[in-house]
């Protein structure tokens, strides 16, 4: 009997490797067949400005832009080494994405289980060649992508092999994502606040706590003081300041908060249209963590991920409604009518309705960036003209 289940077993992961092969292998096929089509309109701005500092001319001297000099440098370095060409942006952009989905990989290991690395590697390749989020262009976003999952990896080592070196670099590449484009500082929040979490909840001790938090924040920073440093060196800091900090927060002022979260709406349809089968399969999985004792303990990981604070404003109010309502009001409410039949005490049945919200914050906090589309839609008054779009 054993013998049968350890062969069943061997047989189900060759499956899935079988499986992440095919699906690796139609993906590198598809980004090989279109190594040769033409520069996206970022992509021709990073190309020019890579191409200057191989030339020896730092960025904002003779090209300006809001974006961190993080993917400009990305971009001299892969046209550095498979040359300054279309396909040789395109092929490095081909390495870089087959080093994301190998980051995806073990970070699905180390959270739950060599079956679900699998699948969630198999899911980012299908999902990065979607023309829904410009799969084929190299945006900042890849880079920034790489640099966090890199990073995670390393603060979701192991306590016993954690030191303050690890969280340090740990921290350098958050800080790396960072320098890539603006918005990943939510994502050096995220690590920042999920590092001190752990740790209070594994009661380490304030100053461990303390002193493990400030090495992560410190390598978060050195990438920008790094960057900051040789800018400064080669007389260009001003500029610099003044287009990605100064000029940024004024163009980024220039969108309603109201506006934004209906261009937000439009994009996330356009996205999840286009493989609705795997985010059906990512919801169910989110919500298989917050219950399975096995993946309970990276809950907070996982579900911490969706939240981002720079979208929290505009469903706020509707969002904490929602959340109270199935936490404080829904939850006991449906767990008193389950256990009806068992002729418990009302004290006990109390006691059981309201024993499972620890973990509800992580969960809620989730949801309420999940059902932002869903709470802008309910709360979009019929004149406002949503409605009556052809």
């Amino acid at each position: 009997m054993t013998y049968k289940i350890e062969s069943h077993n061997r047989f189900l992961r060759i499956a899935w490797w079988i499986l992440a092969a095919t699906v690796l292998g139609l993906t590198v096929a598809i980004r090989i067949r279109l190594l040769g089509i033409p520069l996206e309109r970022d992509e021709g701005e990073y190309a020019y400005t890579g191409q200057l500092m191989l030339q020896g001319i730092p960025p904002y001297k003779l090209a300006y832009n809001m974006k961190f000099p993080g993917s400009y440098a990305a971009y001299a370095v892969m046209m550095s080494i498979f040359g300054q060409t279309i396909t040789g942006i395109h092929l490095g952009l081909l390495f870089l994405n087959a080093a994301t989905v190998a980051l995806v990989f073990f970070l699905g290991r180390r959270l739950v289980n060599s079956t679900a690395g699998i699948g969630a590697a198999a899911t980012y390749a299908v999902l990065s060649v979607s023309p829904s989020v410009l799969g084929f262009a190299a945006h900042a976003t890849h880079f920034v992508v790489l640099s966090v999952l890199g990073g995670a990896l390393l603060l979701l080592r192991p306590p016993n092999r954690q030191s303050l070196p690890i969280l340090f670099a740990s921290g350098a590449f958050f800080g790396i994502g960072l320098l890539m484009k603006q918005p990943a500082v939510f994502f050096v929040l995220f690590g920042a606040s999920y590092l001190f979490y752990r740790d209070c909840r594994a009661r380490v001790g304030l100053k461990k706590t303390l002193v493990q938090t400030a090495a992560f924040n410190c390598g978060a920073i050195m990438p920008f003081g790094i960057a900051c440093f040789f800018l400064w060196r080669a007389g260009v800091f001003a500029k610099f300041w003044f287009w990605t900090v100064d000029y940024a927060r004024q163009y980024g002022g220039l969108v309603p908060l109201t506006e934004g979260m209906h261009i937000f709406v439009q994009v996330v349809t356009s996205v999840i249209g286009s493989g609705w089968a795997l985010w059906i399969l990512a919801g169910i999985g989110l919500v298989v963590s917050a219950w399975d004792p096995m993946m309970r303990a990276n809950a907070s990981f996982l579900i911490g991920l969706l939240v981002f604070p720079s979208r929290l404003a505009a469903v706020a109010g509707t969002g904490l409604a929602l959340v109270l309502v199935l936490a404080v009001i829904a939850r006991p409410l449906v767990v008193a009518l389950c256990l009806l039949s068992f002729r418990m005490p009302a004290r006990e049945v109390l006691y059981v309705g309201w024993v499972g919200l620890r973990g509800a914050v992580n969960l809620c906090a989730g949801g309420n960036h999940q059902l932002a589309p869903v709470i802008h839609i309910l709360g979009h008054k019929p004149h406002d003209g949503c409605l009556n779009r052809g």
